[in-house]
C-alpha cells in the first residue's frame, strides 16, 4: 500500500479552509468535521470532484462506489466526471432486490451495509469514495463487500483522513493491492 497521492498545498488549503469544526457533536468530547461549507462552495466542490476523478482515472476504475451517506454526495459527481458508473453501498434494508451484505463493528455494537448483487462483476475495477477515514471499520467492511461481489478494488479515496484514529494502519491488510488516497490529513 502506498502513501496518499500528492495533493498540492493550494488544493489542501482550499479544502481545509472550507471544513469547519463543530465541538461536542454528536456527543461531548467529539470534534466533528463539517464538510457542508465545502459542498456549498462551487470552487471548492469542483476542486474536490476533479481531484477524486483524477484518482479514479489513475487507478483505471470502471465503477465508483459511494458509501452511505456522505460518500454518495462525493462519489456520484466523481463518477460522472470520470465517465464511469456509480454504485451506492447502503445501510441494510434500503436497497430493493437481491443484495449482498456485510456486518461490521461500531464503537458500541454492529451495523450492516449492502450492495445490489448484480451491480458489480469480475470485470469491474472499483474505486471506493467516502468523505472521512476515521477508524477504518466502514471502509474495511466495504472492501470485503465489494470483493465478495466479485469486483476488484483498485482504491479507496477520501476527502479527509483523521490520522490520529489509526484507520490507515487498520486497513493496511484489507487493502491488499488497492491504494489509499486522502486529499487532506488532520
Amino acid at each position: 500500500m502506498s502513501e496518499a497521492a500528492p495533493v498540492s498545498t493550494e488544493v489542501s488549503e482550499l479544502l481545509l479552509g472550507r471544513i469547519r469544526d463543530i465541538a461536542d457533536y454528536p456527543k461531548p468530547g467529539v470534534m466533528f468535521k463539517d464538510i457542508t461549507p465545502l459542498l456549498a462552495d462551487p470552487e471548492a466542490f469542483t476542486v474536490l470532484t476533479d481531484s477524486l476523478a483524477r484518482i479514479c482515472a489513475e487507478r483505471g476504475a470502471t465503477k465508483v462506489v459511494g458509501l452511505e451517506a456522505r460518500g454518495f454526495i462525493l462519489a456520484a459527481p466523481v463518477a460522472v466526471r470520470a465517465g464511469v458508473g456509480f454504485i451506492p453501498v447502503r445501510k441494510a434494508g434500503k436497497l430493493p432486490g437481491a443484495t449482498l451484505s456485510q456486518e461490521y463493528e461500531l464503537e458500541y455494537g454492529t451495523a450492516e451495509m449492502e450492495v445490489h448483487a448484480e451491480d458489480l462483476s469480475s470485470d469491474d475495477r472499483v474505486l471506493i469514495v467516502d468523505d472521512v477515514l476515521a477508524t477504518g471499520g466502514t471502509a474495511e467492511a466495504s472492501l470485503e463487500l465489494i470483493r465478495r461481489a466479485g469486483a476488484q478494488v483498485v482504491g479507496l479515496a477520501v476527502l479527509m483522513e483523521l490520522g490520529f484514529l489509526g484507520g490507515r494502519e487498520r486497513l493496511a491488510p484489507a487493502l491488499k493491492d488497492a491504494e489509499l488516497d486522502a486529499l487532506v490529513t488532520v
